[in-house]
């Protein structure tokens, strides 16, 4: 990679660092331009030159965090022994985001809730992950052999896990939601096999 190609990628990832964390800490239209600066350590005119508006850089801070989830779960259930310990991996992933000090919600969510009824290109990168992440989960759920409504039924486990932790600042939602799918996991009676077996 050119050096100036180089410093581009490396002065974009520094501003999408620092918008993430002041966006989900403190909410998008509460932090301004100049408290953004200050937080990325560039130049105004450099900002501006990465992204030409403020709603271009949420879009790309919530794109960057939904393709960092969607790599974290995956990973999560990669190790997995059996398609049933895969769908609760899920949980497992979520226990840990929940656990974390500056966990604030659902950053698609959260961001909707400010910006999605007035602003299109934001109310389509959360649709966009909504349904990524709903195809992920579901996938997750009918690729180990579960019925596509015990699939639908754990996806807003999950939603609903995400939710309840952010209002309840805990942790045990993602647990409660775990044993919940459990239960739907063995009323739908699991395969047995393992991963990569026929």
């Amino acid at each position: 990679m050119p050096a100036a190609s180089a410093a581009h990628e490396a002065m974009r990832g520094q501003l999408l660092d620092a918008a993430e964390q002041v966006f989900y800490s403190r909410g998008i239209q509460a932090v301004n331009m100049n408290e953004l600066r200050a937080a990325a350590e560039l130049p105004l005119r450099r900002i501006y030159q990465l992204f030409p508006s403020k709603d271009d850089l949420v879009v790309a801070f919530l794109r960057r965090r939904h393709d960092r989830m969607m790599a974290a779960i995956a990973k999560y259930g990669a190790d997995a022994q059996s398609p049933r310990l895969r769908v609760l991996a899920i949980f497992d992933y979520l226990d840990e985001w929940f656990r974390e000090p500056d966990f604030r919600g659902c950053p698609w969510m959260n961001a909707y809730g400010e910006l999605g009824p007035t602003n299109p290109a934001v109310a389509a990168e959360v649709r966009h992950h909504q349904r990524a992440f709903r195809k992920l989960v579901t996938g997750i759920v009918t690729e180990a052999g579960f019925g596509v409504d015990v699939a639908n039924a754990v996806y807003l486990l999950v939603e609903g896990a995400v939710a309840t932790a952010a209002v309840q600042h805990a942790a045990s939602p993602a647990g409660e939601a775990r044993r919940g799918a459990e239960m739907l996991l063995a009323s739908d009676r699991p395969p047995t096999r393992r991963i990569g077996t026929r």
